[in-house]
């Protein structure tokens, strides 16, 4: 546990919640250098299957911290803006899937954190806004300007960005840009639900799954059929495999036991 990051691992789920709640957990330097080796840890921990990020207080994340925007050179604020970046990184690369459990404002880099990942359970409450523009800055920062227009469609993605309004929790479920809202009692327990479902599955599927979606981004399609073919052929020889057959055959639930210690990365 550290003061600006609290991190829990417990049945194979790694919680890590941003913990700055007067600041309504805005990442400043010490926070990100935190949070981006907190990810890389349990990324690289074979005990670890699934990564939920929260926040503390009355929001998931505000953003960047604004008090970090005073004069620098142009070659300080690019090493900086590319710095934000190295979550988003880890967690686009990480075999292992990210939950992120929104409430309250999910704004600028908490945004960017959250259409990063895997899945986005949302707080009936919660609001999200990529708010760069109303401080003169591209609306494309923090992975904006990359996973949002591929998560909601252009048009969508051209409204927020440009704009920089605010759209609350029905909507964004609407557009896709949330996987499921709930009331917020309800938060808690149901991003729990859904990271023990997904750490009871067989690391090396998830991670292979993972991998063909993020690729497909980039690929053509006989790229991606390429993978696919790869990813599939790895899982067919693995150990989880046959030990799913088996429990499909026996009638029962499957225990996965891994395939491996590189059954959390990426191939």
């Amino acid at each position: 546990m550290t003061e600006t990051l609290q991190i829990e691992t417990e049945d194979a789920v790694c919680t890590m919640t941003l913990s700055r709640p007067d600041k309504l957990n805005a990442i400043n330097i010490p926070l990100l250098d935190k949070l981006t080796a907190a990810l890389e840890e349990a990324r690289d921990d074979p005990g670890v299957r699934a990564i939920v990020l929260a926040g503390e207080g009355k929001s998931f994340c505000a953003g960047a911290d604004i008090g970090q925007m005073i004069d620098r050179t142009p070659a300080d604020w690019e090493q900086i803006v590319d710095h934000y970046l190295d979550p988003i990184r880890v967690i686009s690369n990480c075999g292992k899937a990210v939950i992120v459990r929104c409430h309250g404002n999910v704004f600028g880099g908490g945004l960017g954190l959250a259409i990063a990942s895997d899945f986005r359970i949302a707080s009936d409450t919660a609001r999200f806004c990529t708010p760069f523009v109303k401080l003169a800055l591209a609306g494309c920062d923090m992975s904006a300007g990359y996973f949002l227009p591929r998560l909601i469609g252009l048009g969508r993605a051209t409204d927020m960005m440009m704009t920089g309004r605010v759209i609350d929790a029905s909507e964004a479920l609407s557009i896709g840009l949330v996987t499921q809202v709930v009331p917020e009692a309800e938060l808690d327990a149901s991003a729990a639900k859904l990271a023990a479902r997904l750490a009871a599955g067989a690391p090396k599927t998830t991670a292979f799954t993972k991998s063909a979606i993020r690729k497909s981004l980039d690929l053509t399609m006989e790229a991606e059929f390429d993978y696919e073919i790869f990813a599939q052929v790895q899982c067919l020889q693995s150990a989880d495999h046959r030990e799913g057959v088996a429990a499909f055959r026996e009638g029962r639930k499957p225990i996965f036991g891994g395939s491996g210690p590189d059954a959390g990365k990426q191939e």
